[in-house]
Protein backbone atom coordinates (compact mmCIF):
# COMPACT_ATOMS: atom_id res chain seq x y z
CA UNK A 1 0.00 0.00 0.00
CA UNK A 2 3.10 2.17 0.01
CA UNK A 3 2.47 2.70 -3.72
CA UNK A 4 -1.48 2.57 -4.36
CA UNK A 5 -1.02 2.91 -8.39
CA UNK A 6 1.05 0.12 -8.42
CA UNK A 7 -0.91 -1.99 -6.33
CA UNK A 8 -3.62 -0.96 -8.81
CA UNK A 9 -2.01 -2.06 -11.66
CA UNK A 10 -0.84 -5.40 -10.01
CA UNK A 11 -4.38 -6.18 -9.15
CA UNK A 12 -5.80 -5.45 -12.20
CA UNK A 13 -3.77 -7.52 -13.84
CA UNK A 14 -4.53 -10.35 -11.42
CA UNK A 15 -7.93 -9.70 -12.42
CA UNK A 16 -7.51 -9.66 -15.71
CA UNK A 17 -6.38 -13.77 -15.01
CA UNK A 18 -9.92 -14.68 -13.79
CA UNK A 19 -8.64 -14.28 -10.18
CA UNK A 20 -10.97 -12.60 -7.61
CA UNK A 21 -9.36 -10.11 -5.19
CA UNK A 22 -10.52 -10.13 -1.40
CA UNK A 23 -10.41 -7.27 0.92
CA UNK A 24 -9.60 -9.29 4.25
CA UNK A 25 -9.72 -8.60 7.61
CA UNK A 26 -12.25 -5.12 6.19
CA UNK A 27 -12.09 -2.52 8.88
CA UNK A 28 -8.83 -2.93 10.57
CA UNK A 29 -5.15 -2.22 9.77
CA UNK A 30 -3.88 -0.80 6.18
CA UNK A 31 -7.90 -1.80 4.92
CA UNK A 32 -9.72 1.55 4.15
CA UNK A 33 -12.99 2.83 2.56
CA UNK A 34 -10.94 4.59 -0.63
CA UNK A 35 -9.46 0.80 -1.48
CA UNK A 36 -13.20 0.30 -1.95
CA UNK A 37 -13.12 2.88 -4.64
CA UNK A 38 -9.51 2.59 -5.51
CA UNK A 39 -9.61 -1.27 -6.67
CA UNK A 40 -11.41 -4.26 -8.29
CA UNK A 41 -12.23 -5.80 -4.96
CA UNK A 42 -15.28 -8.74 -5.46
CA UNK A 43 -15.47 -9.37 -1.90
CA UNK A 44 -15.21 -7.95 2.03
CA UNK A 45 -14.42 -10.00 4.07
CA UNK A 46 -15.18 -8.27 7.70
CA UNK A 47 -12.73 -8.64 10.58
CA UNK A 48 -13.64 -11.15 13.46
CA UNK A 49 -13.27 -8.54 16.11
CA UNK A 50 -16.72 -6.97 14.84
CA UNK A 51 -18.33 -10.48 14.90
CA UNK A 52 -17.14 -11.20 18.24
CA UNK A 53 -19.73 -10.66 20.77
CA UNK A 54 -22.43 -8.38 18.21
CA UNK A 55 -25.23 -10.26 20.12
CA UNK A 56 -24.20 -8.23 22.85
CA UNK A 57 -23.77 -4.78 21.13
CA UNK A 58 -25.47 -2.66 18.92
CA UNK A 59 -22.34 -0.44 17.98
CA UNK A 60 -20.87 -3.81 16.65
CA UNK A 61 -24.52 -4.68 14.97
CA UNK A 62 -24.31 -1.38 13.03
CA UNK A 63 -20.47 -1.28 11.83
CA UNK A 64 -21.95 -4.87 10.45
CA UNK A 65 -24.88 -4.32 8.68
CA UNK A 66 -23.62 -1.01 7.19
CA UNK A 67 -20.23 -2.61 5.94
CA UNK A 68 -22.49 -5.44 4.47
CA UNK A 69 -24.76 -2.77 2.74
CA UNK A 70 -22.22 -0.67 1.15
CA UNK A 71 -20.49 -3.93 -0.35
CA UNK A 72 -23.38 -4.87 -1.83
CA UNK A 73 -24.33 -1.50 -3.20
CA UNK A 74 -20.82 -1.91 -4.85
CA UNK A 75 -21.32 -5.61 -6.12
CA UNK A 76 -19.18 -6.91 -3.85
CA UNK A 77 -19.80 -10.47 -1.94
CA UNK A 78 -19.34 -9.81 1.83
CA UNK A 79 -18.17 -12.86 4.52
CA UNK A 80 -18.20 -12.32 8.20
CA UNK A 81 -14.90 -14.48 9.68
CA UNK A 82 -15.11 -15.81 13.62
CA UNK A 83 -18.48 -16.99 13.00
CA UNK A 84 -18.61 -18.90 16.85
CA UNK A 85 -22.33 -19.44 17.53
CA UNK A 86 -25.58 -20.23 16.08
CA UNK A 87 -26.75 -16.82 17.24
CA UNK A 88 -24.45 -15.34 15.10
CA UNK A 89 -24.83 -17.03 12.23
CA UNK A 90 -28.58 -16.15 12.26
CA UNK A 91 -27.78 -12.69 13.05
CA UNK A 92 -25.25 -11.84 10.33
CA UNK A 93 -27.63 -13.86 7.59
CA UNK A 94 -30.47 -11.70 8.65
CA UNK A 95 -28.20 -8.66 8.03
CA UNK A 96 -27.74 -10.30 4.27
CA UNK A 97 -23.92 -11.65 4.93
CA UNK A 98 -23.07 -13.98 1.93
CA UNK A 99 -20.74 -16.18 3.89
CA UNK A 100 -19.85 -17.34 7.28
CA UNK A 101 -16.96 -18.46 8.15
CA UNK A 102 -15.79 -19.49 11.72
CA UNK A 103 -15.43 -22.04 14.39
CA UNK A 104 -18.98 -22.57 14.70
CA UNK A 105 -19.06 -24.73 11.46
CA UNK A 106 -16.06 -26.36 11.49
CA UNK A 107 -11.95 -25.77 12.64
CA UNK A 108 -9.78 -25.65 10.19
CA UNK A 109 -9.14 -29.15 8.68
CA UNK A 110 -5.90 -30.71 6.96
CA UNK A 111 -6.55 -31.73 3.25
CA UNK A 112 -7.73 -35.13 3.96
CA UNK A 113 -10.29 -34.57 6.40
CA UNK A 114 -11.50 -31.53 4.25
CA UNK A 115 -12.15 -34.05 1.57
CA UNK A 116 -14.07 -36.84 3.52
CA UNK A 117 -16.40 -33.67 4.92
CA UNK A 118 -17.05 -32.57 1.43
CA UNK A 119 -17.57 -36.00 0.18
CA UNK A 120 -19.89 -37.38 3.37
CA UNK A 121 -21.75 -34.53 4.00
Amino acid sequence: MLNPALAKQKLDEIGQLGIGISLDDFGTGYSSFSHLAEFPIETLKIDRSFVTGIIQDSGKQHIVSTITKLGHSLGMSIVAEGVETKEEAILLNSYGVDYLQGYYFSRPLPQLEFQYLLSHS
